[in-house]
């Protein structure tokens, strides 16, 4: 299977460029500047150059499935988390790619909850996961907590509603997720959250509701 990689580039993408490619699948990062090129290929990836700003036709031609790890940082919340998202999905949907997983974020359920800096990015990623919702795309959306650097456990909770959501989960367990649940059935056109937890990754995507 080859994976398309959005957003390769960013924090949690490197893990899942990198994972993917240290699997059975073939795995595509997708970055915007030819600068970030080395980088992918250093990753085990093959790199293609598409901006979701704009025209991605080319980068998900012969792909199988498409990860959706690409984030704006705060800088474009609508033309990069909520458009650039839709123009993928939309893409996925002419060129026939039907398996499609989605980083999204804990909050994007209710976006007038959070503080009011964090409202736009929810508002965005709402959107953009009610688009792939309504699409024909084998799809999962993943709502991690907050981010964080430390080093992967392997470990997590899920559930359609977290009742607990004051906690964290590393990019690397998020990744490892993100990968995992490409294949597997009990994942499909599911919603769910996701902390770090005791429970292993994929016994935890058996049943992530």
């Amino acid at each position: 299977m080859r994976v398309l990689v959005a957003g390769a580039h960013g924090q949690v993408g490197q893990h899942v460029t990198s994972i993917v490619a240290d699997s059975s699948h073939d795995s595509r990062g997708m970055v915007r500047s030819e600068d970030q090129v080395e980088d992918i290929e250093a990753l085990g990836a093959e790199p293609v150059v598409a901006d979701l700003t704009a025209d991605i036709g080319h980068a998900v031609e012969d792909c199988d499935a498409i990860v959706f790890a690409a984030g704006s940082g705060g800088d474009d919340v609508w033309g990069v988390d909520r458009d650039g998202a839709i123009r993928l999905i939309e893409a996925a949907e002419r060129q026939g790619v039907d398996r499609f997983v989605m980083l999204s974020s804990l909050g994007a359920d209710t976006p007038s909850m959070a503080p009011e800096a964090l409202r736009d990015y929810l508002n965005a990623k709402a959107e953009a996961d009610e688009r792939l919702r309504e699409s024909d795309l084998t799809y999962t959306i993943v709502r991690p907590g907050e981010l964080t650097t430390e080093e992967g456990t392997g470990r997590v909770r899920t559930a359609a509603d977290l009742e607990r959501k004051d906690g964290d989960i590393p990019r690397e367990d998020v990744a490892c997720m993100l990968v995992t649940a490409i294949p597997m059935e009990s994942t499909y056109d599911r919603t769910f959250e996701v902390l770090s937890g005791d429970e292993p990754i994929e016994t935890a995507l058996e049943d992530p509701l």
